[in-house]
């Protein structure tokens, strides 16, 4: 009876590590909208630069309701809030996770994190000046029989675009979640190569999942997922745990019962 109540309580403890968490994030979020909401209209311009060139007439997008153009900048400072916060977000998925750590573990933090931020700012990055461009041109490509005129609303825009940069900010941190697992010595190069067939067949699906539904966008999101995969394989490789320290270390940290993970 005494373990069933200790039980309970520690997943307690849990839910209320995970409810602060949670909450941190929401207040960084929040943070980051009001920040980006002073400068929505000039965020959007920005947004607009891959397919500026492309919109016919006055260069100049259309609305259909009367708040659209109100609720798409609020759309806009809410996705520029996320990516904001991007740095809180890793760290608090750190914490939450490192009280499950031993202590050799916990001393990737601070590189988990600038690396994971650095990596979910260049996925975003390679989606804003090179996937965007290429897909903006093909799917406007369409129009140039001259019997189609396109009138883009910004609201659809909006949508299109915040979902390939928010989609390749996560993808790029793959490499990272797989330099952290190695030196944790979770997996390793030999599992990562022996599963690349059911890893690309997953990059195709993940793809299809998050793009409109048309071969070109797939292939856009899928095939960086492949290459991150090969890359990760090849850090795994390159800066993984060495058997001899998978034999040894969980010795060492054993002795010490502070340092026991919590499950």
């Amino acid at each position: 009876m005494q373990d069933e109540q200790e039980e309970k309580l520690s997943f307690t403890e849990h839910l209320e590590e995970l409810r602060k968490r949670f909450i941190i994030c929401l207040v960084a979020v929040g943070t980051g909208f009001l920040i980006s909401y002073g400068f929505s209209k000039q965020l959007y311009q920005l947004l607009a630069l891959p397919i500026r060139d492309i919109l016919q007439d006055d260069n100049s997008f259309i609305f259909t309701s009367l708040t659209e153009p109100f609720v798409t900048y609020l759309k806009l400072a809410f996705f520029s809030g996320i990516a904001l916060a991007s740095p809180v977000i890793i760290y608090q998925i750190w914490a939450f996770v490192a009280p499950g750590l031993y202590r050799h573990e916990k001393k990737y933090a601070v590189p988990f994190v600038l690396l994971a931020t650095l990596f979910f700012a260049g996925g975003v990055l390679f989606c804003f000046l090179v996937v965007l461009p290429v897909a903006c041109s093909f799917f406007a490509g369409f129009t140039q029989s001259g019997m189609i005129e396109m009138k883009l609303k910004m609201s659809d825009y909006l949508s299109f675009t915040s979902m390939f940069m928010l989609a390749f900010g996560v993808i790029f941190e793959l490499p990272i979640v797989i330099l952290l697992l190695a030196r944790i010595g979770i997996v390793n190069h030999r599992q990562l190569a022996k599963n690349r067939k059911y890893a690309i067949l997953l990059a195709f699906i993940v793809g299809a999942i998050l793009t409109p539904p048309d071969v070109l966008s797939q292939c856009l999101m899928a095939v960086p997922m492949v290459v991150l995969y090969e890359i990760s394989i090849v850090i795994a490789r390159i800066f993984g745990k060495k058997p001899q320290q998978q034999d040894s270390q969980p010795d060492t940290d054993e002795a010490d019962p502070d340092e026991d993970p919590v499950v």
